[in-house]
């Protein structure tokens, strides 16, 4: 599915294969490891660091909401895939099972037992296999806001420091230069970069990559102990399309499959203010080319190879959904390329991109606006 809204890709946009776990949830209740539902009062919700055996670990524990015994997740400093955390007390012990999604097949498997009593601010008891082989636990209250930021200090990673502190802890390591950007080392995602840059601008182009390479990192999560498959995963990339003094245009692309009924994906463009790293519509280029406008132009330049019943779709989808969220936008040599975002997946396939060109625009343009110079090729 084409859309525009990638900041609330994270989290959200699994919302198949974190459907089929809540399912199997129900029916995979902590009486596997003997707990009885509820935490222990003396609880100290947060981030925690330590030792499972001979193996470093990073916890998150957290009082649950809305009924659920989802209490948080736990990664190995090896491997850094979350596992999912459910709780519940036995006498005044914590006591939380570790649970990773199967698949369809076998769905929600507990793989593990925590059994934990404070020791002051730390946690200290044994992790359980299903098989009875036990493990010392000992685990350290880690104050994630005093860690240095080896990333630049944004509104992005404040955020995802205060929402997901267990993404933040792996993705706040030094990010490597590479052809084509900068490249983040354990989703793998790569992100274009501009030379000479703005700190705003700057800023804004590493919260882009942040927030890809999160959701990378929950899709993975998400499958689970499956072997991933080809296909399988959020596969990104992002490429500049147009450079002008004033503006920088991208293309952001992801095919992703985290479990669930089917693959998804879905394709966003971005211009921005080069000062200020801040988005810019195409209606203060263009102020005569309104959301009726962009969608009257489209339609009129929709390829008639896409066939009658995809002209079909785009039309009527328009009619049921916002003006200003019907298309996302990017600049490119030859013009401004309109992409259809509110398309239902049955339907994605008819989302052509459509691109009008410069000459073609120019009647609409603010001529001698901040934006001017440089945007029409000569």
């Amino acid at each position: 599915m084409h859309r525009s809204a990638f900041p609330m890709f994270v989290g959200a946009a699994l919302l198949f294969s974190a459907f089929n776990v809540a399912q199997a949830a129900a029916s995979a209740p902590n009486v596997l490891c003997g707990a009885q539902a509820g935490l222990p009062g003396w609880v100290i919700p947060g981030v925690y660091r330590g030792s499972l055996g001979t193996a470093a670990i990073t916890l998150q524990v957290q009082r649950p909401t809305s009924g659920d015994d989802e209490v948080g997740a736990y990664f190995y400093g090896l491997h850094q895939t979350n596992l999912t955390l459910r709780g519940g007390h036995q006498g005044s012990a914590l006591v939380l099972a570790e649970s990773v999604w199967g698949g369809p097949e076998r769905g929600l498997q507990t793989t593990g037992c925590f059994t934990l009593t404070p020791a002051g601010s730390a946690l200290k008891g044994q992790w359980r296999s299903p098989q009875g082989q036990t493990q010392a636990v000992s685990l350290q209250l880690l104050n994630v806001g005093a860690q240095p930021l080896r990333l630049q200090n944004t509104s992005g990673v404040r955020k995802l420091r205060e929402d997901k502190p267990l993404t933040f802890l792996k993705l706040n390591t030094a990010w490597v230069k590479v052809a084509g950007g900068v490249k983040e080392p354990l989703s793998g995602v790569v992100y274009p970069r501009v030379t000479g840059a703005s700190a705003a601008l700057s800023g804004a182009l590493q919260d882009r990559q942040l927030q890809a390479a999160a959701s990378a990192l929950e899709c993975r999560s998400q499958l689970g102990d499956t072997p991933v498959e080809p296909g399988e995963g959020f596969q990104f990339s992002a490429q500049l399309t147009r450079l002008t003094p004033r503006l920088v245009s991208l293309r952001e692309n992801a095919d992703y499959y985290c479990g669930g009924a089917h693959p998804d994906s879905f394709s966003e463009g971005l211009i921005l203010d080069r000062q200020s790293g801040q988005p810019v519509a195409p209606g203060a280029l263009w102020p005569g080319l309104s959301s009726a406008e962009q969608l009257r132009r489209y339609l009129t330049h929709y390829p008639k190879a896409a066939g009658r019943e995809c002209l079909d779709a785009v039309t009527s989808g328009a009619s049921d959904t916002e003006p200003a969220q019907r298309f996302t936008a990017w600049l490119t040599v030859q013009g401004l390329t309109l992409l259809p975002t509110y398309l239902p997946h049955v339907t994605a396939a008819c989302a052509e991109p459509v691109t009008l060109t410069y000459a073609e625009l120019h009647p609409l343009a603010k001529v001698g606006g901040p934006y001017w110079t440089g945007l029409e090729p000569r």
